[in-house]
């Protein structure tokens, strides 16, 4: 894609519960156009921090649960023409978001932060995660004919124009279920890894070292969201085939189906 070699950047930074972290992370955050945070619900002080740290924040409400649609609720409001996925526990270094930048920049649509490659590296991934992550890291790249080294890090960067293209569960639409649709959840990360090789466009990934979260514990399974994230692959491998076989009128069959 590309916008120059001076584009506007907004850091969209999904968030629940997070208002000792985001006193942390947010003056830590380079100088950009925009910052937005997206609310998932939160009984803290979460957006009340946010506001006070950072006054220029923008802020908002997801519209239904779910990292997934919080990300894609951001997406949609954000104003840059790059978008950098920054998560509120502190496990992703700001310091890293120009090395981002430049690789768009440089000619990507979407960067993709590794773990595994160059001085990539992580403070936080037990040797359980890591196996399980090389194994559903191999399948990807067997299924898709790529060569991803961290399939399920969520610190990514893309130029704002392709968003289209991942076709997203529109935001306003009322979830047939409890389990909302398919791409609300923690199996984004590996939808939109899915969906920009779908759709044809150049990844790049980016060495990062995931620190530890600051403070709270973690949200992940290992087992529940493995499993979920083998089920993403195979679904979104059918939705690939589906485009490679029958072209655009065939991607929408995955991305508007609930959650089982």
């Amino acid at each position: 894609m590309g916008q120059g070699v001076d584009p506007k950047i907004s850091i969209v930074i999904p968030a629940r519960n997070e208002a000792r972290n985001l006193e942390v992370i947010l003056p830590e955050l380079p100088e950009v156009d925009e910052v937005v945070l997206v609310d998932g619900h939160s009984v803290d002080q979460t957006v009340e921090v946010a506001r006070k740290v950072l006054p220029s924040i923008v802020t908002l409400t997801q519209t239904r649960r779910g990292k997934g649609n919080a990300l894609a609720c951001g997406f949609e409001a954000a104003c840059g023409d790059i978008i950098v996925m920054l998560d509120a526990d502190g496990s992703a270094d700001p310091a890293e978001i120009p090395a981002f930048i430049e690789t768009l920049v440089q000619g990507a649509d979407f960067a993709k932060g590794t773990r595994f490659h160059g001085h990539g590296g992580s403070d936080d991934i037990t040797a359980l995660r890591r196996a399980g992550n090389a194994a559903l890291n191999k399948l990807t790249n067997v299924l898709y004919h790529t060569s991803f080294t961290d399939l399920c890090y969520g610190y990514n960067a893309f130029w704002r124009d392709i968003v289209p293209q991942l076709r997203l569960p529109p935001t306003a639409a009322t979830a047939p279920g409890p389990g909302g649709f398919w791409g609300d959840g923690f199996e984004i990360e590996t939808v939109l890894s899915c969906r920009v090789v779908a759709a044809g466009l150049t990844v790049a990934e980016v060495p990062s070292f995931e620190r530890p979260r600051v403070f709270g514990e973690t949200n992940l399974r290992t087992f529940a969201d493995g499993a979920r994230i083998l089920r993403t692959i195979l679904a979104e491998h059918r939705r690939y085939r589906a485009l490679r076989n029958a072209g655009p009128s065939a991607t929408g069959d995955v991305a508007t189906q609930e959650i089982a």
